[in-house]
């Protein structure tokens, strides 16, 4: 094992670090105003930087000591423009050093080693368990769920040129190269108006098409090809999930419009994937009796999606009809020439049909509600006096509702798209097959009422109750609603009606728990712990109905919100926690980072598949955990829950992340169509705010706190109660543990805490700053004793030096933000209506995107 780190870590060196200080050197010809100035004069802030934070020196005064001894600035004006011209050489730094690390994926990364299909393929062989294989296949998948949660700052040219970028370093064509970073010094990289919900599904389509579609058919072409017989047509393995358009949860500009849009686009974009692969194949399928019907499937494809208006008798169904005809032509009359071919592209009709990717429906419970009740006060389809109803009466009328009236309108628009969203769903399953729109998703899933809601918002949209072809999905994120999730399922399950509909969905469940407002709720350890819980719990109930559960994990890019080594996580569960199916959400950087070229998304694809088919095959683990484990970290979680919750209940707590952060400036970034916060008012409270600026402030401050803190307090005491023999056996017998704790190191490897360190003395934020910066060092030293080890992210070389290169980056950048948010804070003090404020505002906005962008290792 150290041997093949200390391999790949050379191919690091050499292949990212020493040709990002080679390739650097190119931007001295970037189409910038003095940009060789430029260049150097950042790297004396640099220094000044790195010189300045070891004296304890502030932001501010690290930033005029450079301007008086640098320059010979003296206007605002003209430092602005010189920080501004920082931000921008810095912003494509950044993405240098993304486009290397993407040229060298497969010089770092072990394309056949543990994890890859190659691998499993070689144990299943070696062990004889082609059995045991294919019936793990015959039902099992992963779902890899596109969503637009905005924690990426890159706009889709910028992605485009990351890729581009990245082909020409693999083939170290340095005119391309130098072409390239040209084009970056003069692409855009702030979005001056916000996307609409439309322009993000735009950009994550773009994915789908450049690398999804190439890489899952790579996967499944493989499979197919070593284990003909195991892999089913009814089940591709890997399906894709999408939410842009569909994801109206605290977002306003998400309609039934634009649902239908998205659809639309989806449909035509997979078409035209068929389309381009079909001219390839009609090059070489030129034979008779296969010509002239491929032919035919290549205009029919051509006019649906590039002439205005057609829309031809197209269908899945239709599509494999002809790919199997010329397929058995093929055999029986032409010896099986570049049968490859064909059988590719059916592998990938029979993945992505015509609709690509399922279009994901999520609203809010408390949005339902108030329909329902508006419902009720129009018209008497309800009945008499619904809205005082206990939940029990209320679930009986809704379950027996009759359709809504036509003329039946509510006046607010977030509760009439409602009632229109499920009459849309049957329009996409129509046109995009069912597949193209079957879930809705509650989220603050509080009762099993919240789920009969929905029930009843079908049946008064016009639904059948047996013909519905929709599975509805609680979700369940808060601390408390974890711990009631198995009392609602119960409830759920035991009612005849909604048992009923489970059955007609194949006695499948699917239920979603989220990491992010979990992590907000109760700190790193707690809202793990509790997803854990939640999960073993779900799955002996579901178990106990004859029910297969199917969890639907919403992970996030930071380990803060559930990323980091995900697929760690999927490979530790024992038997006690159903892994029918693995489903994820893929949101922010995480979809550059982890799937932004079609090698990377194989590799991270590849290891979700094999987390749960290689821990199928070949573990006996009944258990994920023993019960003296369980009540190792359930007691490790209980005293974090404590001690993060005295924390958040601070009085200056929200106050604190407000006046030390970029947090009230995340609504004004244009990254997303969506609020920063769920409430319509201006007051900033945590129960509205949402996870991703949360976490996001804490990260930009670069104290990380949802990543670790409490960890040091509850490890501290399991030390002081003679347990910490206990945990470090734990940590070696344990991925699951092992990886909570991996991912707490990677939070904290980013902590950067002299940068805020003139806060340490604050009047009134003080006391803050230093419970945070204390338990962060207590952290480190209890898990340095746990561990073994002497570093952050020791047992993670090539991901420690990446961070540290990129952290070093974006020191500047961190600079420039904190002397920029305290210039803001002074003005806003003395209420001084300087015309250079709103500058200052924008300098803290810009310097998040480089930043942010910077911090994709995060996934």
């Amino acid at each position: 094992m150290y041997q093949t780190y200390s391999r790949a870590m050379e191919r690091f060196k050499s292949e990212v670090g020493l040709k990002f200080q080679l390739y650097n050197s190119l931007f001295t010809s970037l189409p910038f105003h003095s940009i060789e100035k430029t260049g150097i004069l950042l790297s004396l802030l640099l220094t000044n930087c790195e010189d300045g934070f070891l004296k304890k020196q502030s932001p501010s005064k690290i930033i005029n000591d450079f301007f008086s001894k640098h320059t010979t600035y003296a206007s605002d004006k003209e430092k602005l423009d010189l920080l501004f011209r920082f931000v921008q050489y810095a912003e494509r730094q950044v993405v240098l050093f993304d486009a290397l690390e993407d040229a060298a994926f497969r010089q770092v990364h072990d394309m056949n080693g543990p994890g890859t299909i190659k691998h499993l393929e070689s144990k299943v062989m070696k062990n004889g368990d082609v059995d045991k294989l294919t019936a793990k296949l015959k039902d099992y998948c992963v779902r890899l769920v596109l969503t637009a949660h905005p924690t990426q700052f890159y706009p889709g040219t910028v992605l485009a040129i990351i890729n581009d970028l990245s082909k020409a370093l693999m083939a170290n064509n340095t005119n391309q190269i130098n072409m390239y970073l040209q084009q970056l010094g003069k692409t855009a990289f702030f979005k001056k108006q916000k996307p609409t919900p439309y322009d993000e599904a735009v950009s994550l389509i773009w994915f789908l098409e450049n690398v999804f579609y190439q890489a899952t058919g790579r996967i499944i072409n493989y499979l197919k090809e070593r284990f003909p017989e195991s892999l089913p047509a009814t089940n591709p393995v890997i399906k894709m999930g999408f939410w842009p358009g569909g994801d109206r949860d605290g977002n306003p500009y998400v309609n039934v419009a634009t649902t239908l849009q998205v659809a639309d686009a989806l449909r035509g974009s997979i078409i035209k994937c068929y389309y381009l692969d079909m001219r390839k194949i009609r090059r070489r399928l030129t034979f008779e009796g296969i010509e002239q019907p491929l032919a035919e499937l290549e205009k029919n494809l051509y006019e649906n999606i590039f002439i205005p208006g057609m829309r031809t008798d197209i269908s899945q169904k239709k599509i494999l009809e002809t790919l199997y005809k010329v397929k058995e032509v093929l055999i029986d009359k032409h010896n099986s020439l570049f049968l490859h071919l064909i059988e590719s592209f059916i592998n990938k009709v029979l993945l992505f049909g015509l609709h690509f990717s399922s279009l994901d429906i999520r609203q809010d419970s408390s949005k339902h509600i108030s329909a329902l009740n508006n419902i009720a006060a129009a018209c008497n389809v309800l009945g008499d006096n619904y809205a005082a109803l206990p939940d029990e009466q209320k679930i009986e009328r809704l379950l027996n509702v009759q359709p809504l009236p036509p003329e039946v309108k509510l006046e607010d628009a977030i509760e009439q798209d409602c009632i229109d969203v499920v009459g849309a769903i049957k329009t996409i399953q129509y046109k995009n097959g069912e597949e193209g729109c079957n879930r809705y998703i509650i989220s603050h899933c509080t009762s099993a009422l919240n789920v009969i809601e929905v029930f009843g918002l079908f049946l008064l949209g016009g639904w059948k109750r047996d013909e519905l072809t929709v599975d509805i999905v609680p979700l369940f994120e808060t601390i408390e609603d974890l711990k009631n999730a198995a009392d609602i399922m119960k409830q759920l399950y035991e009612n005849e009606v909604y048992r009923q509909h489970i059955k007609r969905r194949k006695d499948q469940q699917t239920i979603m728990v989220g990491f992010s407002d979990g992590t907000k709720d109760g700190g790193y350890l707690m809202a793990n712990w509790s997803i854990y819980k939640a999960k073993e719990e779900l799955t002996t109930l579901s178990r106990l109905y004859n029910i297969d559960v199917v969890f639907f994990d919403g992970r996030g890019g930071p380990p803060a919100r559930g990323g980091g080594k995900t697929h760690k996580f999927y490979a530790s569960m024992g038997k006690n926690i159903a892994s029918k199916e693995i489903q994820l959400t893929i949101q922010g950087q995480t979809v550059s980072s982890n799937f932004g070229m079609v090698d990377a998304a194989q590799y991270n694809m590849e290891q979700l598949v094999n987390a749960g088919v290689f821990n199928e095959l070949f573990s006996d683990k009944e258990f994920t955990l023993d019960k003296k484990q369980e009540q190792l970290i359930s007691d490790l979680a209980e005293e974090s829950f404590n001690g993060y919750s005295t924390l958040k209940n601070h009085p200056y707590f929200l106050e604190y992340l407000g006046h030390a952060s970029p947090l009230k400036f995340y609504a004004q970034t244009n990254i997303g169509s969506r609020p920063a916060k769920r409430g319509g008012d201006g007051k900033l409270n945590l129960s509205d705010l949402r996870a991703i600026p949360f976490v996001g402030a804490w990260s930009q401050l670069k104290q990380n706190v949802t990543g670790y803190y409490g960890v040091g307090r509850a490890l501290q005491k399991a030390k002081e109660n003679g347990k910490i023999g206990d945990l470090k056996l734990l940590y070696q017998e344990s991925l699951f543990f092992r990886t909570l704790i991996d991912n707490c190191e990677m939070s904290m490897k980013k902590c950067f805490f002299p940068l805020t360190y003139f806060l340490a003395d604050h009047p009134v934020y003080g006391e803050i700053w230093n419970d945070i910066y204390n338990e962060f060092e207590l952290t480190k030293q209890n898990l340095f004793l746990l561990t073994g080890n002497s570093e952050l992210m020791q047992d993670y070389p090539i991901e420690q030096v990446s961070i540290q290169m990129r952290e070093r980056i974006v020191l500047p950048l961190l600079t420039i933000q904190q002397y920029a948010i305290t210039r803001v804070r002074e003005m806003d003090e003395k209420l001084l209506d300087n015309p250079e404020r709103d500058v200052f505002r924008k300098l803290v906005m810009r310097c998040s995107f480089g930043i942010i962008n910077a911090g994709r290792n995060s996934a």
